[in-house]
């Protein structure tokens, strides 16, 4: 099941939102979209600096993630960046595939 780390930073609205909520109800909110799309939470931290929250997801497959951050961005209540995570092995993979590339002006 492909993996995605989710970096993301509230904005003020949002903010708001989590501070009525509470972090256990925003759990619950994350648990519900991502289940809903037959994926699950691996793990959800909350942050201070640059990001506010960091999540690793599983989702049957990118669609699901696109349609999840999608949704999110289109919210307003937060800024979200979205990495596909690699296993070794599919790293290794990678690896042996033969690609053909020319570097610039080589």
């Amino acid at each position: 099941m492909p993996k995605f780390l989710i970096q993301a930073t509230y904005t003020a609205e949002g903010t708001k939102g989590l501070l009525e909520e509470g972090a256990l109800g925003r759990r619950a909110a994350v648990d519900q979209v991502v289940t809903g799309l037959g994926g699950t939470v691996e793990a959800m931290y909350f942050a201070f600096g640059e990001d506010d929250i960091v999540l690793i997801l599983d989702f049957p497959d990118p669609v699901s993630m696109a349609a999840v951050s999608l949704t999110v961005k289109a919210s307003g209540a937060l800024r979200t960046r979205a990495t596909p995570l690699l296993t070794l092995d599919e790293i290794d993979e990678a690896a042996r595939r033969q690609v053909a590339f020319r570097a610039p002006g080589a």
